[in-house]
């Protein structure tokens, strides 16, 4: 397996040309806003300036990227340009023929590659229709038009899952094969993981990648597609990519959100400056006037929260190549770190209920499951957030066993026809553990411990995923009930998605209604989970 390039660090940020005191405040500033950062990268003249993780996220660990998938897409697009594969000004119909329906459909027909790649295609596909159903091309053909292709801006998962399944046509293999000889090995960056349909990667969503990756990607279109003195990116590419091809976004969006969209890419309020975006603040902010980028990876939903920071300090972090640099920072400067995550505090321990419970299954109903299963997001030990977007779902909770140690606890369940089984710290340090769920593998940090005779916590923290599942498990005799609950909360999801169920619904009324039921909808997506504990000598 290929192993990851560092890019080379800077001694001082001032080395490079960044201040850091202005780097202080930045991360002064993103502490006292509680915002969810996992990480922040600072480059400029392509060295690290600054770095920095919250524990326990850590440099080795890949992190979703949401959006952030949709510029690498794009990048996939611009390869295949260059070698001839295809132009921005080909039809999607005569490239995928089964769009076509039955009667002519002079929309469709319109269609090009550049609507898809600038979100102006005018297909308005439901954030709510379900992935696991991988039968995306044909929801993308049932969608309705918003209007004419080129005519108007609609943001669009589909338009980039489609510019994959092209691409996998032309090239004949999956697009991570085909990026690999182009763009991954040529930036020193391992073979990432990009969920996929079973064929194809899902384009506008679902690729993993460690921050030290999400920055050399960021650094190479930031130089015009160079890295480390080598053409890797077409030029040419990168240039009509980090422009505005679309002038205005949305009159409703805010102040992030209408400067302009390139190719997979957003136009920040500084002239000259785009950013590679995805959802819960996975940033990418480009600066290619300073020789200067900025990465972050999050757990923030409220990503405009994120912008706002980042926003009241770049550039200025930059200091201007005529201005004098101090080659050492000023005395006593101390660059606040992110907080590590509260894990769970070392608690006394149940020695008789230990015992009682120790290697017995507890069987939960799965009566109680079925809704959450119906809307299309079954109760999992990894959080929604973390699956909203997959594929493939995990859920369903049952067969938990538990064995305890000296100085933690072996936590094990089912989840359809994968069983994982995790070591939690009940010593106030958690422990880090590989589980695999939905077909996707994450590592994560665990902890445990009891509250009062009844009660026991775990807490389950993905460290490559966003949110943080938490379950309490109360007995009583052979009774065992387990609530779920995440942090961040799904009442503050349902708080984020509610504006856009208005959007997706023309009449008003039950748009309002829906959005309402979303800032309640834990009380739906976690129910109370009821079980019992087996005997004795059914463990087995």
């Amino acid at each position: 397996m290929q192993k990851e390039l560092r890019l080379p660090r800077a001694q001082t940020p001032e080395e490079v040309g960044i201040s850091s005191n202005a780097l202080a405040a930045l991360m002064k500033d993103l502490i006292d806003s509680k915002l969810e950062t996992h990480s922040v990268m600072v480059i400029r003249r392509g060295k690290v300036a600054y770095e920095n993780f919250r524990p326990p996220f850590a440099p080795q660990y890949p992190h979703v990227m949401f959006s952030v998938s949709k510029t690498i897409a794009a990048c996939a697009v611009g390869f295949a340009v260059s070698e001839g594969l295809l132009t921005v000004e080909d039809k999607v119909a005569q490239l995928l023929p089964e769009l076509r329906g039955t009667a002519q459909d002079p929309y469709l027909e319109a269609l090009t590659v550049e609507h898809l790649l600038t979100m102006t295609a005018g297909k308005e596909v439901s954030i709510l229709c379900d992935k696991s159903k991988r039968q995306w091309l044909r929801d993308y053909a049932n969608a309705k038009w918003g209007y004419a292709p080129g005519e108007g801006w609609n943001y669009s998962n589909e338009n980039i899952y489609l510019l994959c399944v092209i691409l996998h046509r032309l090239c004949g293999m999956r697009v991570v094969d085909y990026l690999m000889p182009r763009l991954f090995a040529p930036l020193g960056i391992p073979r990432p993981f990009w969920e996929t349909d079973g064929t194809v990667e899902a384009g506008g969503w679902g690729l993993y990648l460690t921050t030290e990756s999400f920055a050399k990607l960021v650094l190479c279109y930031t130089q015009g597609g160079v890295f480390q003195g080598k053409q890797v990116i077409p030029a040419d590419w990168v240039q009509t990519s980090i422009r505005p091809r679309v002038q205005q976004n949305s009159p409703d969006a805010d102040e992030h959100g209408n400067n302009g969209y390139g190719y997979c890419l957003w136009m920040n309020t500084v002239p000259n400056s785009c950013r590679a975006d995805g959802m819960f603040s996975q940033q990418g902010y480009m600066f290619p006037e300073y020789d200067a980028c900025v990465v972050t990876t999050g757990g923030e939903i409220f990503s405009s929260k994120t912008l706002d920071a980042f926003s009241r300090h770049l550039p200025g972090l930059f200091v201007r190549e005529d201005a004098e640099t101090p080659a050492q920072p000023s005395a006593n400067i101390t660059i606040p770190s992110l907080p590590a995550y509260p894990s769970l505090l070392r608690a006394p321990r149940n020695a008789a209920l230990e015992a009682h419970l120790e290697g017995r299954f507890i069987l939960f109903s799965a009566s109680l499951q079925q809704l959450p299963k119906r809307i299309g997001y079954p109760v999992s030990v990894m959080p929604m957030a973390v699956f909203f977007m997959s594929a493939d779902k995990a859920g369903g909770i049952d067969q938990v066993r538990f064995r305890f140690g000296n100085d933690s606890l072996k936590f094990s369940w089912s989840e359809g026809k994968e069983r994982n089984t995790v070591l939690c710290g009940m010593d106030g340090r958690p422990r880090k553990c590989l589980i695999t769920l939905g077909g996707v593998e994450f590592i994560v940090s665990c902890s445990a411990a009891w509250e009062g005779s009844q009660k026991l916590h775990v807490w389950i923290r993905p460290l490559n995923s966003v949110s943080e599942r938490r379950l309490v498990f109360a007995f009583h005799g052979r009774q065992v009930r387990m609530l779920p609950r995440s942090n961040p909360s799904l009442r503050v999801i349902g708080e984020y998605i509610a504006p856009y169920c208005t959007t997706m619904i023309p009449n008003p009324v039950l748009g309002g209604l829906l959005a309402n039921t979303m800032a309640q909808v834990a009380i739906v997506a976690e129910p109370m989970h009821f079980g019992y504990l087996m005997p004795a000598y059914a463990a087995g």
